[in-house]
């Protein structure tokens, strides 16, 4: 009995893992050439790399979220704080000098992995079979059969074939599974409108990166942090790595549609400039940029996701009705009844969508 996993994010890499451990065989499909989904740690080129700048989550919080920080230990990754020594920056207007005020140790800690939260993918990516894991590869289609399910699998030529599966876990956004999956029979409407109506997290969002060659800023004795009402970047930290590559990053307060009529170049350009007004002339020539908008990602957002959306909130209510109730389980971050939107929610809808397939496949065998 076999479970297809689509998505290769963290929710789809710790169901798989799971199964794994329970000896259950599995295939993973993920639509991108790479595994981690909306985690993407990069280099100074934007290509994934291991080690380097988080273009998606970098932190967890071990005391709120118990649970990824066991893992994080079970998979023997090292984390370290959030810098967040020295003074912070408050900006209200372009034309005045940014307000200095004295720092505070924030509680609990922001936590980052040393090479990124890639190496959380890395790690559990590495006690998995090859085999079952495929890469480029989109899921298109999902047929309710008698004995199970039949998906439909496109290429990248455009080429497709069919994948059979006794249960699925989608470990993607329930608003990128209504826009991109066809089902049949059709999923209830009223459970379609929960998944249309659910936030993705992180679709809506932009990150700038300015990459240094040391974190000049704390000579200063600025802590790196910032918030603007001015903009481009509304909030902004210290995001030099655990190997000392000294970066800044900010979140870009213009709404994608706004990003997008602005244009890369321009925008890159406005978001440096605002750094020098905050951190002093070096910060207008860094060494690189990263800037990316997942908003522009098709395979995290929708049209929907574009227009903004506030943090997904945990809901009651089951995730899947009618004629499917059986076959399938949703397991992206988004849905986690404790964390939706986090690292940690990832892990815990993982954690009850393999519950649930295992309780299933359970019921079914034979004596």
């Amino acid at each position: 009995m076999t479970v297809a996993i689509v998505g290769g994010g963290l929710a789809g890499l710790h169901a798989a893992r799971l199964l794994h451990d329970a000896g259950v065989p599995f295939r993973l499909i993920e639509a991108r050439e790479r595994l981690g989904g909306r985690i993407l740690t990069a280099d100074t080129a934007g290509r994934a790399a291991m080690d380097g700048f988080d273009l998606g989550p970098s932190w967890f919080w071990p005391g709120m979220h118990p649970a990824m920080a066991g893992v994080v230990d079970e998979l023997g990754l090292e984390a370290f704080p959030q810098h967040d020594d020295g003074d912070v920056l408050v900006e209200r207007s372009r034309t005045a000098p940014p307000q200095r005020y004295q720092g505070f140790r924030q509680e609990p800690r922001s936590m980052r992995l040393a090479g990124g939260t890639g190496a959380l993918v890395r790690a559990l990516a590495a006690g998995l079979p090859g085999d079952a894991v495929r890469l480029g590869v989109q899921v298109t289609r999902i047929a309710l059969e008698e004995r199970g399910v039949r998906l439909t699998l496109r290429g990248p030529g455009g080429g497709e074939e069919a994948l059979p599966a006794n249960q699925v876990i989608l470990a993607l956004p329930p608003r990128l599974i209504d826009a991109t999956i066809a089902f049949a029979p059709a999923i209830e409407p009223s459970t379609r409108l929960t998944w249309r109506d659910t936030a993705t997290w992180m679709a809506p969002h932009a990150k700038l990166f300015a990459l240094y060659d040391r974190p000049f800023w704390r000579d200063a004795g600025l802590s790196g942090m910032a918030q603007s009402t001015v903009g481009p970047l509304a909030e902004i930290h210290d995001s030099t790595t655990a190997s000392g590559a000294a970066a800044l990053f900010g979140f870009v307060g213009i709404p994608a549609e706004g990003r997008a009529a602005i244009g890369t170049e321009a925008l890159t350009r406005a978001c440096l400039d605002q750094l020098a007004r905050l951190f002093g002339p070096a910060a207008a020539t860094p060494g690189a940029t990263l800037l990316k908008d997942w908003s522009a990602e098709p395979l995290t957002a929708t049209a929907e996701d574009r227009r903004g959306g506030a943090h997904p909130l945990p809901r009651q209510g089951p995730w899947v009705t009618g004629a499917w109730r059986d076959r399938l389980c949703l397991a992206g971050s988004e849905t986690s009844a404790v964390a939706p939107g986090y690292l940690a929610g990832a892990l815990d809808a993982a954690e009850r969508a393999v519950a649930q397939t295992l309780g299933r496949m359970a019921e079914v065998q034979p004596g």
